[in-house]
């Protein structure tokens, strides 16, 4: 992973396994391949669980890969706000 020279590697907030709540709706923007352009991924509100943190170098921003519901959902921080504790019972599979 390259960055600018003197650029750190911005720190995820969050971490895998961790849940979150979707801040907006989650609108397909064209990059998930299996819905339709615009289509609502979540809804506002929706609670997820992070399955991969990857980094958008372009940005330096970590990003999420969010299970919720139905799909899977690339987030950014900005979309998200972790979980309270006890806001669903754990389960030890995936949302």
């Amino acid at each position: 992973m390259s960055t600018m020279p003197g650029m750190d590697i911005r720190e995820p907030a969050y971490a895998w396994g961790q849940r979150v709540i979707a801040l907006d709706d989650l609108i397909n923007d064209g990059s998930h391949p299996e819905r339709a352009e615009d289509a609502l991924l979540a809804a506002r509100g929706s609670v997820g669980e992070i399955v991969n943190i990857g980094h958008a170098e372009e940005i330096n921003e970590p990003v999420y890969l969010v299970q919720f519901a139905d799909c899977v959902v690339g987030c950014l921080e900005i979309e998200l706000v972790p979980a309270p504790a006890g806001l669903l019972p754990e389960t030890e599979e995936p949302l």
